[in-house]
């Protein structure tokens, strides 16, 4: 999403009206011909022209938005911006219309849409130019990307942790069965190694959540 406000405002510095604008877009992530959507359906295929089943025209549906690299919902959100510049109604209020449904758990790409929506309505109601506004958002899209790579490689090693520290248990289990004891039979076998394996799976599933929702918190998951 931060590359398609980026392509946004290059095309409106680059004088592109805005039919013109949504247009381009679409032709790049939604699959269209070069001349317009009537001569390409949504999987891909000309006019008059069927897949060999429902299962292909899935696949060709789902080889292409991994090849645009957005999701469905932001392939329908440029669909619907697209209408809305093409029949001269406000883009900023088509998006609105189409979140709800593009993005039944809104997530971040519901909230750049939303507020690329803002940055519509800013533009016009201030008179600014809007791609100076979008070259703005784009830039603030562009840091939060750095840092959540950033967030990411410093949460490598936490998460690397908690795998090993979650297998070590069966690795110790391994190693003393290698070395010709027999770990089963006292835990199994005793009471007191039944009591020790209950409390070692306890506390290993503790330590297991615990430890997600310490990552989970320090990745931002749930933040809004």
């Amino acid at each position: 999403m931060t590359l398609v406000v980026q392509q946004l405002a290059a095309l409106l510095k680059g004088g592109r009206t805005p039919v013109r604008l949504w247009d381009e877009l679409w032709f790049v992530y939604g699959a269209a011909t070069p001349h317009g959507s009537t001569g390409t359906s949504a999987s891909g295929l000309g006019p008059g022209m069927q897949p060999a089943s429902t299962s292909d025209a899935v696949d060709a549906d789902a080889g292409r938005l991994r090849a645009s690299g957005l999701t469905g919902g932001s392939v329908a959100m440029l669909a619907a911006a697209r209408a809305a510049a093409g029949t001269g109604t406000p883009v900023s209020n088509a998006i609105r219309r189409s979140l709800p449904a593009a993005f039944p758990r809104p997530d971040r790409e519901f909230r750049i849409w939303s507020e690329l929506a803002a940055c519509f309505d800013i533009a016009e109601a201030s008179g600014c130019p809007l791609a100076d506004v979008l070259t703005r958002f784009a830039a603030q899209l562009e840091v939060e990307d750095d840092a959540d790579a950033a967030r990411q490689t410093a949460l490598a090693g936490p998460k690397a942790t908690v795998n090993l520290l979650t297998w070590l248990p069966l690795m110790g289990l391994g190693l003393g069965i290698a070395l010709g004891v027999d770990p089963l039979g006292i835990l199994l076998g005793t009471p007191l190694g039944l009591a020790t394996l209950a409390a070692g799976i306890a506390l290993t599933v503790a330590g297991r959540v615990w430890s997600a929702k310490l990552v989970a918190a320090a990745a931002g998951v749930g933040a809004p």
